[in-house]
């Protein structure tokens, strides 16, 4: 199978309205800080980064219903109550401040029909490593185009792992929902935050990539 390409550029707000886009939803009084502690780790932002926070303080449960797409806002699968329990895998290290910098994101179209199994490798070997779900929601909650019908991604930087020190099946995934099922008919074209298991293979889901992360002050 071929590397990932070069990463896509990604069209990122300027650092001021990302952290006025967080502090207008709410983010920072769930991760616990002020407006102003928000705002001021923005401006270390490089142009270009996105600005996000440690899932720790932010878990995917709390920002995934802030999502929205033509009105409809985002969810979480009801088969995923356990979702904040996934964790950085073994080789994503996220930085120790509140609030953090990632570079070059690359949402994986060049692998999309790969399976998570398969994806990982090509991403490592390529000196990049996968996204956390806290960090792909970040993304769209500042891009929220960059969800696409049929051109959706995994966030395989996140893994649970059970009791028995082996990782979880499942590997979380942001997509639009159908609206069948589960999810009900109301949430056709909503934001959906859901898992695949990682060793099967869709044709609508790459995986999304970065190549940095820094703490930011």
């Amino acid at each position: 199978m071929p590397s990932p390409t070069a990463p896509l550029t990604a069209a990122l707000p300027p650092a001021t309205a990302q952290a006025e886009r967080l502090v207008a939803l709410g983010v920072h009084d769930l991760a616990g800080l002020s407006a102003d502690d928000l705002r001021a780790a923005a401006g270390s932002l490089a142009p270009g980064d996105l600005l996000a926070l440690r899932p720790d303080l932010a878990p995917a449960s709390a920002l995934a219903p802030l999502l929205e797409l033509d009105g409809r806002p985002g969810f979480v699968v009801a088969d995923m109550t356990d979702v904040d329990a996934f964790a950085p895998i073994e080789g994503v290290a996220l930085p120790s401040s509140p609030v953090y910098a990632v570079s070059g994101l690359d949402r994986g179209d060049e692998m999309l029909n790969w399976s998570p199994d398969e994806a990982l490798p090509a991403i490592t070997a390529a000196g990049r490593t996968p996204l956390v779900l806290t960090e792909g929601i970040h993304w769209l909650l500042q891009c929220p185009d960059v969800l696409e019908r049929n051109v959706c991604f995994m966030t395989i930087g996140s893994r649970l792992v059970k009791a028995n020190g082996r990782l979880d099946a499942r590997t979380p995934a942001l997509w639009i929902s159908n609206g069948t099922g589960r999810d009900g008919r109301e949430r056709r074209g909503a934001p959906k935050v859901g898992w695949c298991w990682a060793g099967n293979r869709h044709t609508w889901l790459g995986f999304a990539s970065t190549s940095g992360r820094a703490p930011l002050p």
